[in-house]
């Protein structure tokens, strides 16, 4: 039972988090951020999400370009 309780945590674990916890965390932070923004403001915060997507991807592809050159970079030397 352990077993099967362990094995459905590390499927969410990976399934949410997934490569990178960096976007994870700051998908979090964005859905929580619209939230507290709707309750607290009448203005329309639909953006928040959309705005902190477009700021996250291309962080985390040119993260991504950044490790993939280097190991290509690593790959070659050996």
């Amino acid at each position: 039972m352990i077993s099967r309780v362990g094995t459905f945590c590390r499927f969410w674990y990976d399934f949410i988090v997934g490569d990178d916890w960096r976007i994870a965390t700051g998908v979090v932070a964005a859905l929580g951020s619209t939230a507290v923004l709707a309750r607290t403001t009448t203005l329309p915060v639909w953006w928040v999400v959309i705005v902190v997507v477009l700021i996250l991807l291309p962080l985390s592809v040119r993260r991504a370009a950044r490790n993939s050159m280097r190991q290509n970079r690593n790959a070659g030397n050996n």
